[in-house]
């Protein structure tokens, strides 16, 4: 959508070029993501990589203008060298995310404004259908529709097989290339006990509360998931096992930590499997849901990782259909 947007206005407009950039990360250091991005002679948009390190990307303060035309909710515009900058803020349902910015050498009358309004209020429209099929109407994550076509993508970027002697120095520095995603299943502790006492009202907060605590401990780029009643879905990339451990402990941490209205303290049990080549949705879950559920056997409140309990003999893994090739 933002790619169509962006070559819209500028057949419409013809200006020197046409961006969107969407503010991401926690608060207090959030970052410019560019979107879309096409300049006059431009065939294609160019855009950050949806796996970018926040590191990489400018800060918002960098770009004054931007954030004031997010906080104002107002069209900005300024004369610089000859030229017309213009920025539009993009709202959701929920919240002010970004902006348009539109260069021109000319300057845009009020009639061209409204028309870039108007193609905006088109566009929050479809944004909100989209909202409304793909993400949880409660906590704003996405829903269990999406997965598989998130997961496939994901499977998409992974080599069908492992390359030759992979064993070697030089097959090592190879596969340390290779992108890594590991799958989370991330389930609340006795939460029924929680609607049986306060309410399901009070439980729904819970659920609300636990993906803002959820956003928070991750990384902008991690999808999130509501998969129904308690139950939430992580799928991320990282560079290794333990990285992806860190990040789910900070999140039952942040989760431990923290005091929910009424209820008081909750804790949430985790477990997660890296994604493996020729993977289906189904076995990868199966994989993290077993993790879970050893954590809920074994005391609650903990974190998992299917690997290291298969190799502490923890768990015992299902044999694996051969990749053999029949002739």
């Amino acid at each position: 959508m933002d790619v169509t947007l962006v070559m819209a206005l500028r057949d419409l407009l013809e200006p020197e070029s046409v961006a969107i950039y969407r503010t991401v990360g926690e608060p207090g250091a959030e970052r410019w993501l560019t979107r879309a991005h096409l300049r006059a002679g431009d065939a294609v948009a160019s855009a950050d990589p949806l796996w970018a390190k926040p590191e990489a990307l400018p800060l918002v303060s960098e770009h004054p203008l931007r954030l004031e035309a997010m906080r104002s909710l107002t069209v900005t515009q300024v004369a610089r060298a000859g030229q017309w900058l213009y920025l539009f803020p993009i709202a959701t349902e929920r919240d002010v995310v970004g902006v348009i910015e539109i260069l021109s050498t000319r300057r845009l009358g009020a009639g061209s404004q409204r028309l870039v309004s108007s193609v905006l209020r088109i566009y929050h429209n479809f944004q909100g259908l989209l909202d409304y099929s793909e993400r949880d109407t409660l906590t704003g994550l996405l829903n269990r529709k999406t997965f598989d076509e998130s997961f496939l993508k994901v499977l998409g970027e992974l080599p069908l097989r492992p390359p030759p002697g992979e064993h070697g120095a030089e097959d090592r520095r190879h596969e340390s290339a290779v992108p890594h995603y590991v799958l989370g299943v991330v389930d609340i502790d006795h939460f029924k006990s929680v609607n049986d006492r306060f309410g399901h009202l009070i439980g729904d907060e819970v659920l609300l509360l636990l993906s803002r605590l959820m956003r928070g401990s991750f990384r902008f780029h991690d999808l999130l998931y509501r998969f129904g009643g308690e139950e939430f879905v992580v799928l991320m990339r990282c560079d290794e096992d333990v990285h992806a451990g860190e990040a789910f402990e900070r999140l039952r941490l942040n989760t431990e930590r923290y005091a929910f209205p009424q209820v008081g303290r909750i804790t949430v049990s985790i477990g997660f499997t890296e994604v493996r080549r020729g993977d289906s949705p189904a076995a990868a879950f199966e994989r993290a849901d077993k993790a879970v559920y050893h954590a809920k056997a074994h005391g609650r409140n903990q974190v998992h990782n299917y690997a290291a309990l298969v190799a502490s003999g923890v768990i015992l893994e299902a044999a694996q259909p051969s990749d053999m090739e029949l002739f």
